[in-house]
């Protein structure tokens, strides 16, 4: 069966430079070789590099076509060049804080010019309300080029971070599934994405896509925000995310960032495991495990 996952970060040496900026104990010169070595990661080395290490990793496991996220904003030429390197495997994501300055310029280079497709909210990270009229131009840019947008809600840990001992501070109640909703409904034509099952947001998450169609699920990640709902199981998540939002707006994905640890097999597992003791048919397991990517991010 086709494997695309939706959800990839592609956590390259750009990246790791970004992240690390004003910590004085790394060096100005080979910084992110410092960072990985810290970190105890691979060296993400160039973005081509990282780029061929990734389909090196999606050929071991069966992996037709990923879709990685520029994780931080300014990383955008980062998966650029991934995707110019190999543009059958890899479709373009990238973070963006619409209340940035230069945030309309990045939008129109993102679409245009780097040929990315989907735009990246983080709104408890950069702390931002989605109802700010910024976050309307970022749905107006991806309804001019055809592009999608993908909002994270609900609970947020950024293990990088933590491991790098930075600040997170993070307000939650930005990421609401039911701002996302208001959002899709005033722009019909474009693709929206939930990651996570709404990341701890999942009743919120599936009213979402109940009012608009255009609201779709990833699965991706442990899903560990199950821990706030006591007793609930994966396969129950599947169960109820079927029934109300149907197969045909489900995006498996893994949340698979570094290396050497790679793509997440386990992740694939666990959630085929849960598709399997839902019922789910071989074409929704179809639709959900590669035809809806296929279908929202088209080969070029």
């Amino acid at each position: 069966m086709t494997i695309n996952d939706a959800h990839c970060h592609f956590f390259s040496s750009r990246f790791l430079e970004l992240l690390t900026q004003g910590m004085p104990d790394l060096p100005a010169e080979g910084r992110a070789d410092a960072v990985a070595q810290r970190l105890q990661w691979t060296p993400p080395r160039t973005a081509e590099e990282l780029a061929d290490r990734w389909t090196e990793a999606l050929d071991r496991h069966g992996v037709s076509r990923a879709a990685l996220i520029s994780s931080i904003p300014g990383d955008e030429d980062s998966v650029a060049a991934a995707v110019a390197r190999h543009p059958s495997r890899f479709v373009g994501f990238f973070m963006i804080n619409p209340t940035g300055a230069d945030a309309d310029q990045r939008l129109t280079r993102a679409f245009g010019e780097q040929r990315l497709r989907c735009a990246c909210l983080f709104p408890a990270m950069h702390r931002y309300r989605l109802d700010d009229e910024r976050v309307g131009k970022v749905f107006e840019a991806a309804a001019a080029h055809g592009g999608a947008v993908f909002v994270h809600c609900g609970v947020l840990t950024v293990g990088v971070r933590a491991k790098l001992g930075l600040r997170s501070v993070f307000d939650l109640r930005s990421g609401d599934p039911l701002a996302v909703a208001s959002l899709a409904a005033a722009y019909p034509s474009v693709p929206v994405v939930i990651p996570h099952f709404g990341a701890g947001f999942f009743r919120e998450a599936l009213m979402a896509t109940a009012q608009c169609p255009n609201v779709h699920l990833d699965t991706s990640s442990s899903n560990s925000w199950m821990k706030y709902y006591p007793g609930l199981t994966l396969e129950a998540v599947f169960r109820q995310a079927l029934d109300i939002a149907g197969a045909e707006r489900l995006l498996f994905g893994t949340d698979s960032s570094f290396f050497p640890r790679g793509w997440q097999a386990g992740v694939f597992e666990a959630q085929r495991a849960a598709l399997g003791g839902a019922g789910v048919s071989e074409t929704d397991r179809a639709l959900i495990l590669a035809g809806n990517f296929d279908r929202l991010f088209p080969q070029p």
